[in-house]
């Protein structure tokens, strides 16, 4: 009976845990995510680490080259 105890203390206690885990990665997702926003123009480093290049034959409707292929394709490059 007491070996009974100890196994469900045992067994509450890591559920729990597993449930306070799961909440920080659901926090860290979440705030991964919030500062990996889109920025409103790149430095041409920006644009390559993305895995794209600096297209300056191809300039957007501010007068400025985009960035090509990759993360970051289309955007402006300043």
């Amino acid at each position: 009976m007491h070996i009974r105890r100890i196994l469900a203390a045992v067994i509450a206690t890591a559920a729990l845990a597993g449930l306070g885990l799961t909440g920080a990665a659901t926090a860290t997702a979440t705030t991964a995510t919030a500062t990996t926003a889109t920025p409103a123009s790149l430095t041409p480093g920006e644009c390559e680490q993305g895995g794209g290049t600096v297209d300056r034959s191809n300039t957007s409707a501010a007068g400025l080259p985009t960035c090509k292929g990759g993360k970051f394709n289309g955007q402006d490059v300043d």
